[in-house]
Order: C-alpha cells, then structure tokens, then sequence
C-alpha cells in the first residue's frame, strides 16, 4: 500500500477530496477510535477541521430564522438616516413617533437598531451654523480697515456691518478715528434700543471706554474675538475682503472725499445688485426677477462703479 501511495504522490502531489470523503472520515472518525492510525493522504489536524467545520454549518443551520418580524421597507430607513442628520439630538423615541404620526408601523427597537448604523452626528460645525441661523438677525458686528491713497497717506475705513441678510447699516471714511468720532459713528447707527442684541468687534483701540460704554447703554452685550483671531468676525472679515477685490484693487483714492463717495457707491451696489451665494443668489435690498418682456427683446447692461461692475436687464427692442 506505500509503494502505491508513493505512485500515485508521484502522479498527483495534492490528491483531491471531494464531500463525500470529508463525511466518510469524519464519520469513521466518530465511530473507529483508531481511524488516525491508517491515515496516509491527509492528517489528523485536517480532519478534526472538516468536522468542526460541519459541526459550524449544521448549528447555523438550525439557527436559520424561522419567521418573525418581517423587515422594514427601504422608505422606513430612508427616513431614519434623514431625521437623524437633519434633527442631531433626536434618538430613537423622537424619531419613532414621528413615524407613528405618518402611519408607519415599527417598533422603538427597530428604529434604535437602525439608528447605529447612521454615521456620528451632531457635528459640531453643524451647531455653530444652526445657532447663527437663529440669532443673525440680532448680531452686528463693528471694524475698521485701512486703504492708502496716492499720496501714501492712510486713510480710516469705519462700517457696521448686520449678519441678517447681510447689510452694511454704516459706512464713514477719517484720517483721524479718534474715540469721539468713533462714538459720533455709533450715535448714528444705535440712536436708542433697536433691533440687535449683539455686537461684534476685536480688541482694537480705537474701540475705547466711551465707545463701549455707549454701546452697553443702547442694551448691546459686547462680544470680544480672540487677539489676531479674524475669522471670527468673519462676516465683517468678509465684507473688507470683497471691497478690497471688487473695488479697491483698481482704484487708487486721491482723498478722504473721493474714498467715501467711493465707499458710498460700493455700498449701493452691494445692496442693489450684487447677488450674494448665502442668499441664493439674491441681493440684500431682495433684487426682483426680471422675466423676458416681449420676444423681441434684448438684455443691456448699466455700468457701476465706473464700469468695473454691471447690472443686466431686459430692453425692447425699438
């Protein structure tokens, strides 16, 4: 029998087994205590594994699920993935019932299964921009910026800018921001109580005693950023950065009264015609649409800022 076995490793290093020689030395196994004595083509090792092997396939098979609760539909987990991205402090309760109200019939533990298996939420960017969202129209903020003229000399730009929607509510121009300017500027934005409940400024200053003092009188609670932290007055950060771009950048002023006619203008069309991404492409003074007219007609431009920028609309045609 070993010459033969060594012939056949000879034609055949790795002989093949199928199923049923797996169940008969498993079996032989269970029934002949010596049965590794005449093994010669496989080892012991490897028959122990084939019969813990059928032993894996035979216990799940008897663990197959036999009925039971039948699954939930695709809309059912649809709608549990949304709710818990769009509401991050909902758990599995809040977001049941609301299920229950439109008519859908799961349980709490199912939606509490389900809800695992969401990715982390409550982001905490998320937060942030929910809590602007629900405060913007009561924040202001306040900043200064300098532009050069052409003469090198500096000249002071002061603005208030609302995070509404949002508008500059102030703009000035000095070579000289001197803390009574800077209250007489407030004086005109906050003559009393209004709207606002928050204002924005860092620790530059120019923002003196008085000018905080005056602020607090008119009910502003006084919000501070962080030393050489820009972005977080970043709507006034923001306003700066695109009057530097769409403006500054091409005009050289000649003095205090050209820069605020300057300024004044930019303002307007800030308000006007500029269209804005955060308010889907609107502008802050709400710029109507305009719808085609007559067939025939054609769209024409007016020049603003001296032609650096344009509004289109439509004429007809003569």
């Amino acid at each position: 029998m070993r010459q033969q076995v060594a012939v056949l490793k000879r034609k055949r290093p790795r002989p093949a087994l199928n199923s049923r020689d797996r169940l008969f030395w498993t079996t032989l196994r269970r029934l002949w205590p010596r049965w590794a004595d005449v093994l010669v083509i496989v080892k012991p090792k490897t028959v122990v594994g084939w019969h813990q092997t059928g032993l894996r396939l035979y216990w799940r098979w008897r663990s197959r699920p036999h009925g039971g609760r039948p699954p939930i539909t695709a809309e059912i987990r649809a709608l549990i993935r949304r709710w818990a991205d769009e509401n991050p402090d909902w758990g599995a309760p809040k977001i049941h019932g609301e299920l229950q109200k439109l008519g859908f019939v799961v349980s709490e533990r199912t939606v509490a299964q389900h809800l695992r298996r969401c990715p982390r939420r409550a982001d905490a960017g998320e937060r942030w921009l929910a809590f602007l969202h629900n405060h913007r129209e009561a924040i202001v903020a306040l900043d200064f910026f300098t532009v050069p003229t052409v003469t090198f000399k500096l000249l002071y730009g002061f603005f208030v800018v609302e995070h509404g929607r949002p508008q500059i509510l102030h703009c000035n121009v000095t070579a000289h921001p001197s803390a009574a300017w800077v209250v007489q500027q407030l004086g005109e934005v906050f003559p009393d109580t209004g709207p606002y409940r928050y204002v924005i400024l860092d620790h530059d200053s120019k923002f003196s005693p008085e000018a905080i003092g005056f602020l607090q009188a008119t009910g502003l609670k006084i919000k501070r950023t962080g030393v050489q932290v820009p972005w977080q007055n970043g709507i006034a950060e923001r306003w700066v950065g695109s009057c530097r771009r769409e403006l500054l950048d091409y005009v050289i002023p000649i003095n205090e009264k050209h820069l605020r006619r300057l300024l004044t203008d930019y303002v307007r069309y800030y308000h006007q015609d500029r269209t804005h991404d955060s308010l889907e492409k609107d502008a802050p003074h709400r710029r109507p649409v305009e719808s085609k007219p007559t067939e025939n007609a054609t769209v024409v431009f007016v020049a603003r800022l001296g032609g650096l920028h344009h509004r289109y609309s439509w004429r007809d045609a003569s």
